[in-house]
């Protein structure tokens, strides 16, 4: 492993994501309160999951509210992942429609299982969010990340593909046995590929990925660039879904992921595009710190309190496997003892 290695990111593009949908908030091309049907029409009567009946036809009904973008940044609009919601496996199976492991631009047609603003749920959000800044920008998500956001800060071995060049580069992903071992598999992108998600899929380095970190913790600017406003990412780094409980999954796909709680007996709560811990985290994080995370076990963490940011990175399936939690927690008190005995 070096500095240039390169990794799948996988869910850690949807902080990418939500940079780019609050640089055109910024500009007024995007609104946060908005109902996002108005930008992207496919939003613009959805259906919530009610149930099935009797012939396992899925039941559904149209929502209460409309989306808002608001929703799509902080999980709130009621959509989900198959891996952590048995009722989206049923209906995936039930309509025939592509999984969104499929990468298909049609698996993201997917019912709400809520209504907006009802409650907190991973899913496939902030894809709908990277539809929206390709419609009002009018540029292909892969080009507004790399005219707006990597190149400015001189990522340039971040992108939703990897070069002849780079393939050398590129870590293979391990599976996690039962015996404790690892065995390597099998990862490419599918050559169907229909759509840039903006929920994941970019390729990226520790070195690039901290410099993404280090200008939402500087306020925005980093590389004599200023790519947000102080306000804007001070508002991105705040509660926005009051009381609702964010973050605990538990697995409905264990050979993706297994049962997800960072922070077990402390309640977490979600920003603009990331998961804000309300307490003291047990390996050194201060209270207000922002978080998330990647399928194959990529960390990030930026805590503003104590000026500080942070990435860990590995190519491990399931997702919040065990020893690489361990790890990533002994990393980061390495990190704040550090910080003490300076």
């Amino acid at each position: 492993m070096t500095s240039d290695t390169i990794f799948r990111l996988a869910s850690m593009t949807k902080a990418v994501t939500s940079v780019a949908a609050m640089q055109l908030v910024e500009k007024g091309k995007l609104d946060l309160d908005r109902p996002i049907g108005s930008v992207v029409p496919e939003l613009s009567a959805p259906q919530v999951l009610e149930g099935f009946d009797d012939d396992g036809k899925p039941k559904l009904r149209p929502a209460k509210r409309p989306i808002t973008l608001r929703h799509l940044l902080t999980h709130t609009a009621g959509f989900g992942y198959e891996i952590w919601d048995p009722s989206l496996i049923r209906y995936v199976k039930a309509t025939g429609m592509p999984s969104i492991f499929t990468s298909k631009l049609a698996s993201l047609r997917l019912p709400l299982v809520f209504d907006p603003g009802d409650r907190w749920e991973y899913g496939i959000n902030t894809d709908w969010v990277g539809r929206a800044v390709e419609t009002v920008s009018g540029q292909p998500l892969a080009v507004y990340f790399r005219d707006h956001i990597l190149a400015p800060l001189g990522m340039a071995d971040t992108d939703y593909v990897v070069s002849s060049s780079q393939q050398a580069r590129l870590v293979t992903i391990h599976r996690r046995k039962e015996d404790g071992s690892l065995e390597p598999i099998m990862a490419s992108d599918p050559p169907w590929r229909d759509y840039w998600s903006g929920g994941g899929g970019l390729y990226s380095t520790g070195r690039d990925y901290m410099a993404f970190l280090q200008m939402l913790l500087h306020q925005g600017r980093h590389n004599g660039t200023q790519l947000l406003q102080p306000k804007t990412v001070a508002m991105m780094g705040q509660n926005q879904i009051g009381d609702i409980n964010a973050g605990i999954l538990k697995t409905e796909m264990p050979q993706r992921s297994n049962d997800v709680d960072f922070f077990p007996g402390i309640p977490c709560r979600w920003g603009l595009g990331y998961m804000i811990n309300t307490q003291p985290g047990p390996a050194g994080r201060s209270a207000g710190s922002l978080t998330w995370a990647g399928i194959f076990n990529t960390y990030y963490w930026i805590d503003p309190h104590k000026r500080l940011a942070a990435v860990f990175l590995t190519q491990i399936l399931p997702f919040a496997d065990g020893p690489a939690v361990r790890a990533y927690a002994e990393f980061e008190k390495g990190v704040y003892g550090s910080l003490r005995s300076v």
